[in-house]
């Protein structure tokens, strides 16, 4: 799996364009991210809150990968890092911008 390029409101993943955030499942399934779960929280999705942090973490996953946005302001509430330590599986927290997306 390959994250391609990304534009301000716009992320193409394997030849498919999406126009919304997405979230990249360990089965590899590109699924749409559920902004409002932080949005009611703190009147942003810049914010991924405990909810939404339930909603990303699956069983089995070793490292969260976090596309920090064209602006770089996309992070972690204290809230969903504390989730994501206690659940132990998640090593790695790793907030990256645009010019680092990875190859998956």
């Amino acid at each position: 799996m390959e994250i391609e390029r990304t534009t301000f409101g716009t992320i193409t993943i394997d030849g498919k364009t999406y126009e919304h955030d997405v979230i990249i499942r360990l089965s590899g399934e590109v699924a749409r991210r559920k902004k409002k779960l932080s949005k009611k929280y703190y009147g942003t999705s810049h914010v991924l809150s405990k909810d939404e942090a339930k909603f990303v973490y699956e069983d089995g996953c070793e490292q969260l990968i976090l596309g920090s946005g064209q602006m770089d302001n996309v992070h972690l509430s204290p809230e969903a890092e504390t989730y994501f330590a206690k659940k132990g599986a998640v090593r790695n927290v790793v907030g990256i911008g645009v010019a680092q997306a990875p190859r998956i």
